[in-house]
């Protein structure tokens, strides 16, 4: 089993990126895949799925989101596609406490998952993340803050309307990343992600 890939991040795809280490490309499906930064070196956690038909790893940024896919991957009807994307949907903190909780309406508004697939995350996760000691430790250590967060929306939206205007998804991706860096600490609205981002394709 793969714990962990540490690299550079050699290029990305609209679901994955690759890590290259020794001279060997990883490809790793992840969440988010373009808010990785080309040539950025990075620590991956991994899950590796083996199948007849395929050998898959699934990166994460936090050691603790990947062990909470792999409880995920514990519940009946939850493959790594879904578990992917519950993890990706917002603070995995939330869902923590939403599991704690019993928090059905607010399971049920995850991708892929229906009330009784809730009640099963509910049923087979509750003792299982306080046993692991994630429901004590995950919220602190992987979370997300306030400014991260509408950083984050502010440049997918920003991306979306770029696309919208003609720009392909690797230009409009391009033109955020480096406008995002240029913010630096602060908070941008969205009309500011586009200007920004104009302002840096059209010197290119």
């Amino acid at each position: 089993m793969i714990e962990f890939i540490r690299g550079i991040v050699a290029y990305r795809t609209a679901e994955t990126i690759v890590v290259e280490t020794g001279g060997v490309g990883y490809l790793l499906f992840c969440v988010h895949p373009l808010e990785w930064e080309e040539g950025e070196e990075v620590t991956v956690y991994t899950h590796q799925v083996i199948r007849e038909d395929a050998h898959t790893l699934y990166g994460f940024r936090e050691r603790q989101v990947r062990d909470l896919f792999r409880l995920l991957l514990e519940v009946s009807g939850i493959g790594p596609k879904v578990a992917l994307a519950v993890t990706g949907a917002g603070n995995p903190g939330r869902l923590v406490e939403a599991v704690e909780q019993e928090d059905l309406r607010f399971l049920t508004k995850l991708p892929g998952v229906g009330k009784k697939t809730a009640q099963r995350i509910v049923l087979d996760l509750k003792d299982k993340l306080k046993k692991s000691g994630l429901n004590e430790s995950f919220v602190s250590a992987v979370r997300v803050d306030t400014s991260r967060q509408v950083a984050r929306a502010g440049s997918l939206e920003a991306i979306e309307a770029l696309q919208a205007l003609g720009y392909n998804e690797e230009e409009a991706s391009q033109a955020v990343a480096i406008a995002r860096k240029d913010f630096g600490e602060e908070e941008p609205g969205l009309d500011q992600w586009i200007r920004r981002a104009l302002q840096f394709s059209m010197k290119e």
